[in-house]
């Protein structure tokens, strides 16, 4: 076997030993072309590189009737229940194709290489643009573990990034998300960059065009800012905070946070993001914070007030005084029955407004009746037993002494007898004032006197009559009798 030389060998014999080419070749039995060609070269690792490429004829054999069954297979199949290499193989030998395994694998390899996207690195301008996303994260809320979602807004030029946790990746939460963001950074980037998130869009219309939700337009609206979308079905188009969540979940949200509330949670996810700005930085060495600082006074100023971060729905009062929003039941003024009302759904409360009066409930869960007993007094006063019912949840309400009257009251009468005086002395408050009653019945509790003697104190003097003139002073109005009224009867008779 003969040793072939390497470029270091022949060079240093060339140039040193002064061996000429046909020497070298005779040497080393290899071709004088092959020789200069070491020589020659300006890389000190040669390659060899074909002129033109190497003819391949079974992959150009089988490509069409590859491509044939892809297509025709096409409809009947998803992206993770795909046509593979060795499934394809078997259909083509079933075929009578004669082509390996191999042949078909490098195909697919080829077809997938042309078809990949090539990505353009871009370019951001301070203040020119942020991606906005949601995350599911998973978090110890109060003792128990549940899962969240994370709002999170990037900066693209100087990489600052402001998240915060909801309940639910909703539009009232979307909607939130961006005042808090915008409030944090004190101004509003010019564009703002999104997949096609259903809080955003409401409808894709196609060649680009999207129908936005009217909520979201009006955010867009009050604080001046372009939204942009990424094409459907491609969340790469936004890597940036796609990146940046999944290195929330595992730089700051590992192991899983853990706290009381959701407020405590957000501080302690806002505090960590403020210290990250500090210490983490470029390929250049220029941290976060440095580029922040050149890029803040690029973003626009904030409007005069913030965008009210609600849905705003109409609806209607039932005759049980209730409204259905978001699939909860929330209960009104009586007196606003039959009457059309609207709704601010936030993020942790419900507003409802009629006729220039609001009452505002916590957002309770689909499915969920938040009802509150007082809406109901002027109704439960005129109606024992149904004050019988609810009488533990409205006195609770009320709070002290109720609570105490009617656990007096129900275990000296019993609980209709008592509901009735509970009714009396709640019709008490419309005359005398909520205070004067409360102080009446606590005073009442401590001595032991609670009955219709308590209601009798309560009830109006007789109406007196003003100062009569002199001379009708010594009128006398007799009382009518029926007895006289029988004799007059007879005498008429006779």
């Amino acid at each position: 076997m003969v040793e072939l030389p390497t470029m270091h060998t022949l060079r240093c014999e060339h140039a040193v030993a002064h061996l000429g080419i046909r020497a070298l070749a005779r040497k080393w039995r290899l071709s004088r072309n092959t020789v200069r060609k070491y020589l020659r070269a300006a890389d000190p690792v040669p390659q060899y590189v074909l002129r033109q490429p190497r003819p391949q004829p079974a992959q150009a054999a089988v490509g069409p009737r590859v491509e044939a069954l892809l297509a025709a297979w096409a409809p009947r199949t998803t992206a993770k229940q795909r046509l593979t290499a060795t499934r394809l193989h078997r259909e083509l030998r079933a075929d009578g194709v004669a082509v390996g395994e191999r042949t078909v694998r490098r195909y697919l390899a080829e077809r997938r290489r042309q078809q990949q996207e090539v990505f353009v690195p871009l370019l951001w301008r301070p203040g020119e643009a942020a991606q906005v996303d949601f995350f599911a994260v998973v978090v110890d809320l109060a003792g128990v573990r549940q899962q969240l979602q994370a709002f999170v807004l990037q900066l693209m030029c100087s990489q600052v990034t402001v998240a915060r946790l909801y309940a639910r990746a909703d539009q009232v939460s979307f909607l939130d998300g961006h005042v808090q963001a915008f409030a944090a950074l004190g101004g509003v980037p010019a564009r703002l960059i999104y997949d096609n998130l259903r809080p955003a869009v409401q409808r894709l219309a196609g060649h680009g065009a999207r129908t936005l939700a009217a909520r979201f337009l009006a955010l867009a609206t009050h604080y001046a800012f372009e939204p942009c979308f990424a094409r459907p079905g491609t969340g790469h188009d936004k890597g940036g905070v796609e990146a940046r969540g999944k290195a929330l979940r595992l730089q700051l949200l590992t192991p899983l946070p853990a706290g009381p509330s959701l407020a405590a949670l957000n501080a302690q996810l806002a505090a960590q993001l403020l210290a990250q700005r500090a210490t983490a930085a470029n390929r250049a060495g220029v941290t976060v914070a440095a580029r922040w600082a050149g890029e803040q006074p690029q973003l626009h100023a904030l409007p005069a007030t913030p965008f009210v971060a609600a849905r705003v729905l109409p609806v209607t009062v039932t005759r049980q005084a209730l409204v259905r929003v978001g699939g909860a039941d929330y209960s009104v003024p009586t007196a606003w029955q039959s009457l059309a009302a609207t709704a601010y759904e936030g993020v942790e409360t419900v507003r409802v407004v009629c006729r220039g009066e609001e009452v505002t409930h916590r957002r309770a869960a689909r499915g969920e009746r938040c009802v509150c007993y007082r809406h109901y007094l002027a109704e439960l006063v005129r109606k024992p037993q149904a004050l019988r019912q609810v009488a533990p949840a409205l006195t609770a309400e009320l709070g002290e002494p109720y609570p105490r009257l009617w656990a007096h009251l129900a275990a000296q009468h019993g609980e209709l007898p008592g509901a009735r005086l509970l009714a009396a002395i709640l019709a008490a408050q419309r005359v005398h004032g909520p205070a004067a009653v409360a102080a009446a019945v606590t005073a009442a509790l401590a001595a032991g006197v609670v009955d219709g003697r308590l209601l009798a104190a309560w009830r109006p003097a007789p109406p007196r009559l003003a100062d009569v003139p002199p001379r009708l002073a010594a009128v006398r109005i007799e009382q009518g009798q029926a007895a006289a009224y029988d004799q007059l009867l007879r005498g008429g008779a006779r």
